[in-house]
């Protein structure tokens, strides 16, 4: 069972491991951010089950660009000639070695921390190691730490670190060419290219000696179970040793160098681990502080909650490099997503401003404000060149839901009238005109946008040229959020612009009988889910409907909306989210699995999304006039959600997607930025 507790004024999430199944520990999965785009992750039993894993993945150009540069170690203790593995590793026909029955139990906290326990009569050899990972702060380092106590005899200590230094969405094979240049205390690792980057691990308490192997077939099973390549070839210098005979601690520092500033007599910024430890802890004490001042949470298992709701936001919350000058993002997801303006401005209120991070909400929205072009605001950044990309219908209209949001949570004027309204206004201007992929406002007030080449909204999975769910023409919850965001600036004007108010309002209404016409499925009692510019209407049940109701402002009568919540809640609602489709349509698909193409298919076909539960419990709560009783019910409804957080895949995060048949197991991004931001902005609106 997993305990969620509070130990030196640190929250910590608690795995026993001792007689546990090697297939139970690999479920179970933790994670370490650094604030720049890097991290640490692999599994409770220290084995990898992704090519995304790894104890150092670090980003050349934040928060993009990211290198796996430390795969993992092999770890050995040897006593009186017996060795004991603590490490695990997966090949294609067994576990070798098998270290997880050594392992008595994990946690986590500002740390990953592997629990060993050795106690072998045959050797004498008795002992205690507790094996922690750390990522340094703003920087792409990791210190992995051993503590050994409780020490029966003298052992021999050896650590063999494997790297990758790989893009992380590849895979390595024993064809690269990889070599080690000896450096202080340590080793340096390097492609044979001088514009490489450069692994450098250093050892102060011990010996490094050369000793270059390739170790092959690594198997990742995630990767073999999403059918990708799941075997890779891992390459090591040498191995760091040492002789232990008392209680002590050893140090292994792992730090990604740019290759312009590349050197092998570069150590990291710290050389104590104590002071990396009292870092991390400051600055959980200051996010931990921030969601206190920010939260109406009253008892002990509502504040340890929102301790770890604040610490799996502030995952997500990155700096990004833009023209030399560092700026707050904030990634969509880990592993494998980088920023997109979509999730960044749903998740944006529940991770920032919820957990009282004003100014740097202010960042992330002036920084996608500062690259609007077109009247659109970027959906992402590229992984390569940084550039933003447009191919979006819906990301500038949630950056004014976003930006509203923030003036209400701020009361920040100046920011908003200097900077925001100028590219709502632009935004808004264009999206009525015309703008890129042929969005326009119809002649019915209604936005329109898109072909049958293009996936302008968040369903857009599309594989070798076949869209699966096309959605071009007027999709429910673009138009939606259009309504609302003229509703938005009518009332923002209603005392600064009269003019300006007016004009915005008779929009505003137009768009109401439009939208009641063309969207209200009279014999069903809810909404088409969206119309083809041939004006063929999509009558699936899909979830996207629920923002006509959810938003601030609705262009539904109040019958309508009850109606909408009804049918929603009984066809699509799960423990987990909701389903992207109803269990009795044809194309349903209830499990979320195997190759890219059959994954693809499955994403907006029946596979469930967490994050659609903070739109629903807000279109619940509203229909049912904010009752205690409809509160009640609703804290219930993200009970497993709450469970999900502390107990399954990634420790202290809510993964991206569920399937969408019981029992529900969670798929996709181990860690999804906008399932944890709705998640803490309903969790903090119930307990108002």
């Amino acid at each position: 069972m997993l305990t969620l507790q509070k130990k030196h004024n640190k929250t910590i999430i608690s795995v026993p491991a001792e007689n546990q199944s090697i297939e139970l520990l690999l479920k179970k999965q933790w994670l370490l951010t650094n604030g720049r785009g890097g991290y640490a992750s692999s599994t409770v039993a220290g084995c990898n089950t992704s090519s995304y894993h790894g104890l150092l993945i670090g980003a050349l150009d934040p928060p993009v660009r990211r290198v796996m540069a430390l795969s993992n170690c092999l770890d050995m203790i040897i006593c009186s000639g017996k060795v004991f593995n603590l490490s695990t590793f997966e090949f294609p026909d067994k576990f070798a070695p098998e270290g997880f029955t050594l392992l008595k139990e994990f946690h986590k906290d500002t740390g990953a921390h592997f629990f060993y326990e050795l106690d072998d009569n045959e050797s004498n050899c008795r002992l205690k190691i507790t094996k922690s990972i750390y990522l340094l702060r703003d920087q792409d380092t990791a210190a992995i730490v051993y503590d050994f106590a409780d020490i029966s005899s003298p052992v021999e200590f050896v650590c063999r670190p494997f790297a990758g230094l790989r893009d992380f969405h590849s895979i390595q094979k024993s064809s690269a060419h990889l070599h080690s240049n000896p450096a202080d205390q340590g080793v340096s690792v390097r492609y044979e290219s001088p514009e490489s980057c450069e692994l450098l691990l250093t050892c102060p308490s011990a010996k490094f000696v050369k000793d270059p192997q390739w170790w092959f077939n690594f198997v990742y099973r995630d990767n073999r179970e999403r059918g990708l390549n799941h075997a890779e070839d891992l390459w090591t210098p040498g191995f760091f040793k040492c002789r232990i005979d008392e209680p002590t601690q050893v140090v292994i520092w792992a730090s990604l160098l740019p290759s312009q500033q590349s050197s092998i007599s570069k150590v990291p910024t710290y050389t104590d681990v104590k002071a990396v430890q009292r870092d991390l802890q400051e600055h959980n004490k200051n996010l931990l502080e921030g969601i206190q001042r920010n939260s109406d949470a009253a008892s002990k298992s509502d504040s340890d909650i929102c301790d770890v709701l604040a610490l799996a936001a502030d995952q997500f919350i990155v700096k990004r490099n833009t023209q030399n000058t560092y700026r707050t993002t904030i990634i969509a997801g880990y592993p494998w997503f980088m920023d997109w303006g979509r999730d960044a401005f749903i998740s944006l209120s529940g991770l920032l401003l919820a957990t009282g991070r004003l100014d740097e909400a202010k960042s992330v929205l002036t920084t996608f404000a500062s690259a609007l072009d077109e009247g659109m605001i970027p959906s992402r950044f590229d992984d390569d060149t940084n550039t933003a990309c447009f191919n979006s219908v819906d990301a500038s209209l949630w950056f004014i839901v976003a930006s509203f949001q923030y003036l209400k949570a701020s009361d920040d004027s100046k920011t908003f009238t200097e900077v925001l309204i100028p590219a709502i206004e632009g935004i808004i201007n264009a999206y009525q005109k015309g703008t890129r992929f042929d969005i326009h406002a119809d002649s019915d007030g209604l936005i329109s946008a898109g072909s049958e080449q293009t996936q302008l909204t968040w369903m857009d999975a599309k594989y070798d040229g076949i869209t699966f769910t096309p959605r071009y023409g007027k999709p429910v919850e673009v138009n939606a959020l259009w309504y609302n965001c003229l509703c938005l600036m009518t009332k923002f004007y209603e005392r600064r612009d009269n003019k300006k108010a007016q004009r915005f309002e008779s929009v505003a209404k137009q768009v109401t009988t439009s939208f009641s016409k063309l969207f209200w499925n009279e014999e069903k009692n809810y909404l088409n889910d969206c119309v083809t510019l041939e004006g063929k209407i999509d009558d699936s049940l899909r979830p996207n409907q629920i923002y006509a109701v959810s938003l601030e402002y609705s262009p539904l009568t109040e019958e309508q909306q009850k109606s909408v919540v009804k049918v929603v809640q009984e066809n699509l609602l799960t423990p987990c989210g909701l389903r992207t489709l109803n269990t009795s349509a044809p194309n349903y698909i209830g499990l979320y699995t195997g190759p890219q193409r059959q994954r693809d298919e499955a994403y907006h076909q029946g596979t469930v999304w967490p994050f659609l539960m903070g739109p629903f419990i807000d279109a619940y709560l509203k229909v049912n006039h904010l009752s205690e009783e409809s509160k009640k019910a609703a804290m219930e409804m993200i009970q497993p959600l709450l469970r999900h957080l502390t107990e399954d895949s990634c420790l202290g995060n809510i993964s991206e997607i569920f399937d969408g048949d019981p029992p529900h197991n969670p798929k996709g991004c181990f860690a999804q930025a906008w399932s944890v931001g709705e998640l803490i902005r309903v969790y903090k609106l119930l307990n108002s």
